[in-house]
């Protein structure tokens, strides 16, 4: 199953739509402490699959998947969609081009 992806510009209309996806950073908190988008969420790649279960109860929620650069966010979205969960997109770039793209004050690294 291949993994949907979502550009950052995309990203901002859903996050300023009525419904916007659950947006799920999998970055460590270090790089969390930098900068984020905003309303997102940290869930570190590095305590995968524990905090799936504990966090992400719902398999039909949409969710969108980040990182710094969209590498280690497309291994959490696959691992989500081969665990069931039916809407889950992988942002491109991850938030070094959310910062290039959409909002130049957040902090590149």
């Amino acid at each position: 199953m291949e993994l949907p992806e979502i550009s950052v510009l995309e990203l901002r209309d859903l996050l300023e739509s009525g419904r916007p996806p659950r947006l799920i950073d999998v970055r460590e908190e270090n790089e969390w402490n930098i900068c984020s988008i905003p309303g997102g969420e940290l869930c570190p790649l590095s305590q995968w699959p524990a905090i799936v279960n504990e966090k992400l109860t719902d398999r039909e929620q949409a969710l969108v998947i980040q990182c710094h650069h969209g590498g280690r966010s497309a291994r959490a979205g696959e691992y989500l969609l081969r665990n069931g969960f039916k809407d889950v997109k992988n942002l491109v770039g991850g938030i070094d081009a959310w910062s290039v793209h959409v909002d130049p004050s957040v902090p590149r690294y």
